[in-house]
């Protein structure tokens, strides 16, 4: 089922959150502690989801290009692994070493931080300025599974650029789409 973004209001502050990162035995890690010096991508992801599949290495690239320049990405897994066993803990810590991602990958297994940030599909993406206002929300670039477009990420990098240079950014942000987050 294609899940399009809800596009959480521009201004929102990011919701603050404290979760466990299996990467990492379980420490707990917090908002606070990951935030980016210049701005900070939130992305609801998971394991098996095709439409995350389709984007993990050009994401890992992004990651690799704006990490230097201030930008920090936290990935949070909010699926139901009760009935996704894909998308288990032990699992996330496979396919971070399998696809060579460094950033967080963090689990949210009460749900409680994907129902804040209202999010709906894997990927959704929200980026947050300095001051963790949200500045920009919606697709990576307009690839998908199937429909033969390049994965640029260009939606990501214009909104990245304009934080970096004080540009106001695209009022025109269109949705993510992706596979719904697996609610309990």
């Amino acid at each position: 089922m294609n899940t399009p973004s809800n596009m959480l209001a521009l201004g929102t502050k990011a919701p603050f959150f404290e979760l466990p990162n299996p990467s990492k035995s379980n420490e707990v890690q917090s908002l606070d502690d990951l935030k980016g010096e210049k701005g900070t991508l939130v992305i609801f992801m998971c394991n098996h989801c095709p439409f995350v599949l389709h984007i993990i290495d050009k994401l890992t690239e992004l990651y690799e290009d704006y990490n230097e320049a201030g930008i920090e990405f936290i990935a949070i897994n909010s699926n139901n692994v009760e009935k996704y066993p894909a998308d288990s803990p032990e699992k996330m810590i496979e396919f971070q070493i399998e696809r060579k991602f460094d950033f967080p990958y963090l689990y949210d297994e009460s749900q409680a931080i994907a129902k804040a940030y209202d999010a709906a599909c894997t990927p959704d993406f929200f980026f947050f300025d300095d001051k963790l206002d949200l500045v920009y929300r919606g697709q990576m670039d307009d690839s998908r599974p199937g429909n033969h477009k390049e994965v640029t990420g260009e939606d990501l990098i214009i909104a990245f650029e304009n934080l970096l240079i004080g540009e106001p950014q695209e009022e025109m942000q269109r949705p993510s789409m992706g596979c719904n987050i697996k609610w309990k």
